[in-house]
């Protein structure tokens, strides 16, 4: 197989180093590199990921990319496939704020209501404790709590969900509450699906923010970027996939204008009704450079005082 050259380390590289990136900046990193647009050569652009994570295979790591749920843009991050004990170990993390964060994205992806968001409030509110799971406990024993644990102060909370959200872990939505950030979205692709995290119906990925059908017995969730790719087409039914009951969608006022004319256009086999020529007829004869000469204006001028009379 052949070895990466010095492009497929720089894109590497900038992963790594920088963390997660936007698609608009990892698409100039690759243009830098290599010359070409990744817009116009799509296709070289597949051939290079494809490349890059034949060779990260080897080492159980992946070049992924992914949707960020909340403003549906596209993210691209290297990340670790192979979630154990020893994993843990290469990160900056301490045992209770890695249970921290466990908790907190549980308490995120449990939400019925798909918002893919809890309070600052409930966050700091998390018990460690239930994050705890020992052999003595599964037997039927007393569950033993490491102090670490039952020491985990709300300062230490309030310190790690900043850190967590300053390395895209985690995010702090436009209201102040705490949602996922891309690294999640990256890296828990695995155990969104082993712990049955309801998927969106368009895509097959997590619904973890997400719109719900309006049908209370139907489990039904779509993101918002799903939705306008689905529905924003004219002449689709926007109805629940799932159920069939009408989904409500917001027509945005361009969709809307374009409807209207779709659906006033005449036909070819109809000529225009009949005030429309004769208002572009009044119009006409308005226009300046169509408009006589003095005499002729003083002659419509005269017809007009006679009609008067």
């Amino acid at each position: 197989m052949p070895e990466l050259s010095w492009r497929h380390h720089t894109l590497i590289q900038a992963l790594l180093s920088r963390g997660p990136l936007n698609e608009k900046e990892f698409h100039k990193i690759f243009e830098g590199v290599t010359g070409k647009n990744p817009g116009t050569h799509q296709q070289l652009f597949d051939a290079f990921l494809l490349k890059i994570n034949k060779e990260l295979a080897y080492v159980q790591f992946e070049l992924r990319g992914c949707r960020n749920q909340y403003d549906g843009k596209v993210c691209y991050g290297v990340v670790n496939n192979i979630a154990d004990e020893q994993s843990k170990l290469g990160t900056k993390y301490t045992v209770p704020q890695i249970a921290f964060y466990k908790g907190v994205v549980e308490a995120i992806v449990q939400d019925v209501t798909a918002q893919g968001c809890i309070s600052s409030i409930d966050a700091l509110n998390i018990r460690l404790e239930n994050q705890v799971l020992t052999g003595t406990e599964s037997q039927g024993g007393p569950l033993h709590i490491p102090p670490a644990f039952k020491n985990f102060s709300i300062s230490q909370k309030e310190k790690t969900l900043n850190e967590l959200v300053r390395d895209q872990w985690l995010c702090s939505t436009p209201d102040g509450n705490i949602g996922l950030g891309v690294r999640s979205f990256l890296d828990l692709r695995s155990w969104f699906r082993n712990n049955e995290v309801p998927s969106c119906e368009v895509c097959n990925e997590a619904g973890v923010k997400a719109e719900m059908c309006r049908n209370e017995g139907c489990t039904v969730r779509i993101h918002q970027y799903c939705l306008k790719k689905k529905f924003s087409q004219r002449r689709v039914e926007r109805v629940c996939p799932g159920c069939g009951t009408q989904w409500q969608y917001p027509v945005s006022k361009r969709e809307a204008i374009e409807e209207e004319d779709e659906a006033n256009e005449p036909t070819q086999s109809q000529p225009p009704p009949g005030p429309t020529r004769k208002r572009l007829r009044s119009c006409k004869t308005e226009d300046p450079d169509t408009v006589g000469s003095g005499r002729s204006q003083a002659s419509v001028r005269t017809r007009s005082s006679a009609r008067l009379r």
